[in-house]
């Protein structure tokens, strides 16, 4: 049951999140939407973890399979009050998110090593990519800790870019494998330029909206 169940909360994340980013910012459909696509995210990142744990306890996607529950949560503690609990979260996520960069770091350096440049199916530059995400990540948390969440533009920005970042793992794992696609999609969505343009178009809204927010006023914080 673990897997529908996966598949689900993945289907369901890309829908809410390409809602979210596309009604009024600060909105109720907004707030509501974003707020549900949380949950899917974690649901989708914790039976991912779980599906990979079953097939081997070293399965790579153990620990990727919380990364997107890292960036929802502390895209979520950067809207709420601050609280004991909120400091908590992002102290335990700084530590998960410091840990995940070095795996990262490390499986790329193996990847490039390997003859084909391959590690567990994914090219070495994806390694390092991930790897320079989660070490930026945890350095603005780190700076979260220190100096408490940002004001304004940057407190938005915060949440915009870690949101979007979450959508992107959705996405690219389902449109990255043509055969899930074309269980869904006619033949004329499943080549290679029609998979990836949903996933380019996360990273278009992202800047687009992190335009936006620049300069902008503080943020009120969610009840």
């Amino acid at each position: 049951m673990l897997l529908p169940i996966h598949i689900a909360a993945g289907g369901l994340a890309i829908i809410l999140g390409a809602v979210a980013l596309l009604v009024r910012k600060g909105g109720s459909i907004h707030r509501r939407s974003g707020l549900l696509f949380v949950y899917a995210m974690t649901v989708m990142g914790f039976t991912a973890s779980l599906l990979g744990f079953l097939k081997s306890p070293s399965d790579p996607n153990v620990i990727g399979g919380m990364m997107p529950i890292y960036f929802v949560a502390t895209a979520l503690t950067t809207v709420r009050p601050a609280t004991t609990a909120t400091r908590i979260i992002n102290a335990v996520a700084l530590i998960f998110v410091s840990v995940l960069s070095i795996l990262d770091f490390t499986a790329g350096v193996q990847a490039f090593n390997s003859p084909r440049g391959i590690l567990n199916g994914v090219p070495f530059p994806m390694f390092f990519f991930l790897g320079a995400i989660t070490a930026m990540a945890a350095l603005g948390d780190w700076r979260v800790l220190r100096h408490g969440v940002p004001r304004g533009g940057a407190r938005l920005a915060r949440h915009l870019w870690r949101m979007c970042f979450a959508l992107f793992i959705a996405a690219g794992s389902f449109f990255s494998i043509r055969h899930r696609v074309a269980k869904i999609l006619p033949e004329p969505f499943t080549t290679g330029p029609m998979r990836a343009l949903p996933v380019l178009l996360v990273f278009v809204a992202m800047f687009y909206w992190l335009w936006r927010v620049r300069g902008r006023r503080p943020l009120p914080t969610a009840s």
